[in-house]
């Protein structure tokens, strides 16, 4: 097969940030190419380059031949380059339909558009009603929904960043078919993801970047996972620390929490039960939508509860108290969405640490806050976590996802904290961050710590966890031993 896509010598420079150096990439006709790398090491900036959205310093590109600079992404996705980003752009309150109208060039009419979704949907089995808001979508169903989106604009090179990270196993089985037909049909994909053991099922070739330089290209069938995460961090990947038994005396003990969505389109929560013991990690699974987020808001104490409800801590009814004060009863929490609610995008890494500690008095001296202290805390975080950026005063929005993610991880589970409370804690970062954040968490459930992490990646939780319960419909199951829990197990669960 041809190269459809060359890229040769790409560099570009932030400020002094080099995110892309001399970078060559050359993607063949019919192949699906991985992009690997750490947080940081460049592949958004080249993907974004591909799209039109960033201009390159130096280096050039050629498409089918010829020359190819793209100012927007109209002027990419006008020359066959399409795109599925790993946060979604569609409109919530609209249905599926008006979101794709919207997605397409301003003369193509809707019973055209119509005729197309219907040949889509029956060649690649893209099945879904279009009739739906698209907030009563799962996280699953609105992939789909981006993906009808980039077909119809007849891509001949599709860019997929992470696509896998809020989908379950049958979703994945179902997205990779798809892949693999559109491969055999000669178009080129592009795959972002750092799930190393799907690029060994997918994908023909990778090519790893570090540094924002390319440090290998290669036949993927011709290296093991290891070599692959190896070559991504530059050095072994660390062990895993051996994860103790846990004691019998529980730390956290749930209680009946029901809660009434007011979101026409949200997740209610139905007689929610279950415990969490001293040194424990407690895992919950689910598919994304199905009252994670509700759940995390009230363990939180972002939502009250209400009569009858009970969250007891080491034995204290902590239901009525505000999130400040169960952060003073040594309790810390990372929600999902990290910037915006984790992380405010216009503050510095070192403001953010502070907006987390308020009620600590060790940041204040006499009423002031310790500048020096605060921005003491802050390096710890950025060297201890490997947040790639200038310093503590760089402003979270200047960080590439996985390394905020890393630091807003690193900023609550570094206090040595008594209970600790996460959603998606490896949500986006690379193979050797997501061992450094499970090797901390286990570190201090060996202390005496009790965890308790909200994912949908089953592989982290049978990895680091002792039990594990499935979330849905804001339903919540017995707890399974995690060395014996089955797929089996969980796709009943979850089709409860």
């Amino acid at each position: 097969m041809q190269n459809i896509l060359e890229i040769d010598g790409i560099s570009k420079s932030f400020s002094d940030i080099q995110a892309n150096n001399d970078i060559s990439l050359y993607l063949r006709q019919g192949q699906i190419h991985a992009l690997l790398g750490e947080n940081g090491a460049g592949k958004s900036t080249l993907v974004k380059i591909i799209y039109g959205i960033v201009k390159p310093d130096h280096g050039t590109m050629t498409l089918n031949g010829k020359p190819y600079d793209p100012d927007t992404p109209e002027v990419a996705r006008n020359e066959g380059i399409g795109m599925v980003f790993q946060h979604f752009s569609l409109f919530e309150s609209l249905s599926v339909l008006d979101n794709i109208i919207l997605g397409q060039k301003e003369n193509l009419k809707k019973d055209k558009i119509l005729e197309r979704l219907d040949y889509l949907q029956n060649e690649y089995d893209l099945f879904i009603d279009i009739n739906k808001i698209v907030a009563t979508l799962s996280a699953g169903e609105k992939q789909k929904v981006e993906i009808i989106r980039c077909m119809l604009q007849d891509p001949k090179i599709m860019i997929l960043d992470e696509p896998t990270s809020v989908l379950n196993p049958s979703e994945v089985e179902k997205l990779f078919s798809f892949l693999r037909k559109l491969s055999d049909q000669g178009m080129a994909v592009l795959y972002i993801s750092h799930k190393l053991h799907e690029i060994k099922e997918l994908c023909d070739t990778s090519t790893i970047l570090r540094g924002g330089k390319v440090v290998k290209s290669c036949d993927t069938a011709s290296i093991t996972i290891e070599d692959l995460a190896q070559l991504m961090v530059g050095k072994a990947i660390d062990n895993k620390v051996k994860l103790s038994e846990p004691k019998q005396a529980r730390v956290l003990d749930i209680k009946n929490i029901s809660y009434t969505n007011p979101d026409i389109y949200g997740v209610s929560l139905k007689g929610i039960k279950f415990s969490v013991n001293f040194g424990e990690i407690f895992g919950i699974a689910g598919i994304s939508g199905n009252g994670q987020t509700e759940l995390m808001k009230i363990l939180s104490g972002e939502v009250g509860t209400s009569d009858g409800n009970q969250i007891l801590y080491h034995d204290e009814d902590i239901s009525n108290l505000g999130i400040n004060e169960r952060r003073k009863r040594e309790i810390v929490f990372v929600p999902e969405d990290r910037l915006g609610h984790s992380a405010v995008g216009g503050l510095s890494l070192s403001e953010n640490l502070l907006l987390t500690n308020l009620w600590d008095l060790k940041f204040f001296s006499k009423g002031v806050i310790d500048s020096n202290y605060v921005n003491e805390k802050t390096v710890e975080v950025i060297k201890k976590f490997n947040v790639q950026c200038n310093d503590a005063a760089s402003l979270a929005s200047s960080l590439s996802g996985g390394n905020l993610q890393k630091f807003v991880v690193g900023r609550e589970i570094i206090k040595m904290p008594k209970l600790v409370v996460c959603e998606q804690p490896t949500w986006g970062v690379d193979v050797g961050s997501a061992s450094l954040i499970h090797n901390f968490l286990i570190e201090i459930s060996n202390t005496g710590s009790a965890i308790l992490i909200i994912s949908q990646d089953l592989d982290e939780l049978r990895s680091i966890c002792h039990r594990i319960a499935i979330i849905s419909n804001g339903v919540l199951s017995k707890p399974y031993d995690a060395n014996r829990i089955t797929p089996q197990d969980i796709a009943l669960e979850m089709a409860k």
